[in-house]
């Protein structure tokens, strides 16, 4: 089950620059749609390099797109961008231990974190109107 969910994991995020160019649905797309497509061209891109554990990770993301509302998909961005609130304000939070401890190296290493966390959360937020 673990290894079924890090595969799905990995497919809905599109990692790697071949994946994410390929998690782009086909232009006009929105909402389920767009979601849809997004994994279709993810899938074909998977067969053609013989990734068989990433297809079949694409094969049940796609099954399970099968039931996708505009609702279920809207409150599914909207508890990304609350995810993603709460890791900013996580990371501000260590930011700040880090200083008032006054370790350079921490200090840098948590700003690096919070900046990567804002970019998820702006990232979050601008899926939500996709």
């Amino acid at each position: 089950m673990k290894r079924f969910s890090s595969l799905f994991l990995l497919a809905a995020l599109g990692l790697g620059a071949g994946a994410a160019q390929a998690a782009a649905p086909d232009a006009g797309l929105t909402g389920c749609d767009a979601k849809r497509s997004a994994i279709e061209n993810q899938l074909k891109i998977a067969r053609e390099h013989g990734n068989a554990a990433q297809a079949a990770g694409l094969e049940e993301a796609l099954r399970g797109v099968a039931n996708c509302t505009e609702a279920s998909l809207r409150k599914e961005r909207e508890q990304k961008v609350l995810d993603a609130r709460h890791e900013v304000a996580q990371r501000e939070k260590d930011l700040k231990k880090a200083e008032k401890k006054g370790d350079a190296e921490k200090i840098n290493k948590r700003k690096d974190k919070l900046a990567e966390s804002r970019k998820e959360l702006q990232d979050a937020v601008d899926d939500l109107d996709r």
